[in-house]
C-alpha cells in the first residue's frame, strides 16, 4: 500500500466525505481521487515512465495535491520545491535531481525561464493563478501545458504500474545549513508507514477537520496535514499561506480539530488572538514540530486557547515523524514526547553506544519511516545511516519513562571556557521574560573563553535594555551561561516555515 492507492480506498470507502475544503471550495474524495487518476492517466499517455523525476513548485493549493498524488499513482517521484527559492537554489536542485517536468503556477514561469536553457525538462505543467498573466509570451510556452486541461483531458481508465515499497516516492532536499543541499529518498512505505503510524498516534478520524497552513512542500505539513488525514478520511482545511487572521477564520468557519504548526506561529496565534479563543473551540489538538517549542509558550497558548499542544520530533530523514507527546498520558512540557508506533528512538555517545536515563548525547532513529539515502551521495549517506541507525545531528537526553528532550543541535552547541552551553536552554529563560516575545541565542568566537553567548531578542517592552536583559537570566542561569551581549531587533530572520534562522544571526556577527 502506498498514499495515492490509499486515497483511492479512502474515496471508495467515503466517495461524498469531503477530502479538502479551498478558499470555500468544498471537493469530495471521490472527485479529489478521479483527478488524481487523470492526472496520472494524462502523464502517461505524455510518455512519462516510473521512476522518472517530476518537481512540484506550488504554494498550498489543489494544484499541489492532484499534483503530487497524481505523479505519485503515475510511479513517478516527485521533488517537492520551495517556491520561494532563487532561481539558483532552484536550479541546483532541478539539475541534481534529474528533473523531467515541472508542475507550477503561471507567477513562478519568469524563475523558470531564467533556468531552462541549463536544464533537461520536457513539460511544464503550469496552473492559471487567474492574475491576468500572459503565458503566451514566455519563452517556455513550447514546453508549457495546462495543469487544468491536463487533468481534464486524461481517462478515469487507468491502470497503475506496479510499485515496490522500495521504490522512490519523493526526494526532499534539506535545507543545507552546510554546503549545497541534500536530496532525502523516501521510499512508498517510508511515506506510508509514517503517515499511518502518525494517524493512529493522534487518533486522527474522519471526524477531524485539520488545518494545512504549514508550506505543503516541507515535509512536516506533508505527513501530519496531507497524509495522514487522508489515511482515515479526515478533512483537509487548505489555507494558502500562514497568518493568524487566515487561521482564526478558517477554523472557526469550518470548526477545524486539528492544527500543526511550528513554535513561531503560535507565537503569532497567541499574540494576537485575545479576541479570536471562540474560534478554536471545536480544537481537540494542536501538534507542533520544526524546532523546539518554548516551555512558557506552551503553557500560555494552553491556558489561553484551552487546547493540548502536543509537541513532537521529526527530521526529512525519517519522514519525518519519530515522537509525539502521547493523548493516553501525561503531556510534558519540554518534552518531545515517546516514540510513536514502529518506530525507536534513542541516545548514544561518539561511539554509539547507548547511554543511561539523564545523558545527553545524539538522538539516533530506526523503522521504516527512515530514507533510503541521499540521492547521489553515498559518502553522506554512510556518514548519516549506520548500522541501520539514523544520526540524527541533534543532542538529547531521555528520561525514566521515556520521553525524549531535545537539548540542541550539535552543530549549535557553544563551549565557552571548556563548558558546554547549549542555546535552547538560554532561550528558555529569556522567553520566560513577559516582555519577551522571540528569542535566538547563537555562540560567537571568543579571544579568551572560546566562544561567548549572544542573544538577539523581540520585545514588546521598547523600555527594556540590555541590563535588563541580563540581570534576569543571572536569576536563573549560571555565569558561564549567561549572554555576554543582548541584540534587540524587530524581528528575528525566519524561513518559510517560520523556523529562526540561527545561521543568519552567526552570519550577522561575523560582518558587524
Amino acid at each position: 500500500m502506498n498514499v495515492s492507492e490509499q486515497l483511492t480506498v479512502t474515496a471508495r470507502e467515503n466517495p461524498s466525505k469531503e477530502a479538502y475544503i479551498f478558499q470555500g471550495e468544498r471537493v469530495s474524495y471521490q472527485e479529489f481521487d478521479a483527478s488524481v487518476t487523470k492526472f496520472a492517466s494524462k502523464l502517461a499517455d505524455m510518455g512519462y515512465q516510473k521512476g522518472d523525476h517530476v518537481a512540484l513548485v506550488s504554494g498550498n493549493s489543489p494544484l499541489f495535491m492532484i499534483g503530487l498524488y497524481g505523479a505519485l499513482r503515475a510511479g513517478l517521484t516527485v521533488i517537492p520545491i520551495n517556491p520561494t527559492y532563487t532561481v539558483d537554489e532552484m536550479s541546483y536542485i532541478l539539475k541534481n535531481g534529474d528533473v523531467k517536468a515541472v508542475i507550477t503556477m503561471d507567477v513562478l514561469l519568469e524563475k523558470f525561464e531564467h533556468m531552462d536553457a541549463g536544464l533537461s525538462v520536457n513539460d511544464y505543467f503550469v496552473a492559471d493563478t487567474g492574475q491576468g498573466i500572459d503565458t503566451t509570451s514566455s519563452s517556455l510556452s513550447e514546453k508549457m501545458k495546462s495543469f487544468t486541461k491536463s487533468v481534464a483531458e486524461g481517462s478515469l481508465d487507468f491502470e497503475q504500474p506496479v510499485l515496490d515499497g522500495e521504490d522512490v516516492a519523493v526526494i526532499l532536499y534539506t535545507s543545507g545549513t552546510t554546503g549545497k543541499p541534500k536530496g532525502a529518498m523516501l521510499t512508498h512505505t517510508n511515506i506510508y508507514s509514517n503517515a499511518k503510524d502518525v494517524a493512529s498516534y493522534l487518533d486522527i478520524s474522519s471526524e477531524d477537520r485539520v488545518i494545512a497552513t504549514l508550506p505543503m512542500f516541507h515535509v512536516f505539513c506533508l505527513t501530519v496535514a496531507l497524509n495522514a488525514p487522508l489515511m482515515n478520511g479526515g478533512t483537509i482545511l487548505v489555507v494558502p499561506k500562514f497568518s493568524p487572521q487566515d487561521v482564526f477564520a478558517v477554523a472557526g468557519e469550518y470548526e477545524a480539530t486539528v492544527f500543526a504548526g511550528v513554535p513561531t506561529m503560535y507565537n503569532y496565534l497567541l499574540q494576537t488572538g485575545k479576541d479570536q479563543v471562540h474560534t478554536f473551540k471545536h480544537m481537540r489538538l494542536c501538534v507542533s514540530g520544526g524546532s523546539s517549542l518554548p516551555v512558557a509558550l506552551l503553557n500560555n497558548f494552553e491556558k489561553q486557547f484551552n487546547v493540548r499542544v502536543s509537541e513532537g520530533y521529526g527530521l526529512s530523514e525519517a519522514s519525518p515523524v519519530t515522537a509525539f507527546n502521547p493523548l493516553d498520558r501525561p503531556r510534558k512540557a519540554g518534552s518531545i514526547g515517546q516514540g510513536i508506533s514502529n518506530v525507536t528512538n534513542k541516545i548514544v555517545d561518539e561511539m554509539g553506544e547507548e547511554l543511561p536515563v539523564g545523558e545527553v548525547g545524539e538522538l539516533v532513529v530506526q523503522g521504516p519511516n527512515v530514507m533510503k539515502g541521499y540521492y547521489k551521495m553515498p559518502e553522506e549517506t554512510a556518514v548519516t545511516i549506520k548500522d541501520g541507525w539514523l544520526y540524527t545531528g541533534d543532542m538529547a537526553r531521555v528520561d525514566d519513562e521515556g520521553y525524549f528532550y531535545i537539548v540542541d543541535r550539535k552543530k549549535d552547541m557553544i563551549l565557552v571556557g571548556g563548558y558546554n552551553v547549549y542555546p535552547r536552554e538560554v532561550e528558555e529563560v529569556l522567553y520566560a521574560h513577559p516582555a519577551v516575545s522571540e528569542v535566538a541565542v547563537v555562540g560567537t568566537p571568543d579571544p579568551e573563553l572560546g566562544e561567548t553567548v549572544i542573544g538577539f531578542v523581540v520585545v514588546n517592552d521598547p523600555s527594556l535594555t540590555e541590563e535588563d536583559i541580563i540581570e534576569y537570566c543571572r536569576a536563573h542561569l549560571a555565569k558561564y551561561k549567561l549572554p555576554s551581549r543582548v541584540e534587540f531587533m524587530e524581528e528575528l530572520p525566519k524561513n518559510t516555515t517560520g523556523k529562526i534562522l540561527r545561521r543568519n544571526l552567526r552570519e550577522q556577527l561575523t560582518q558587524s
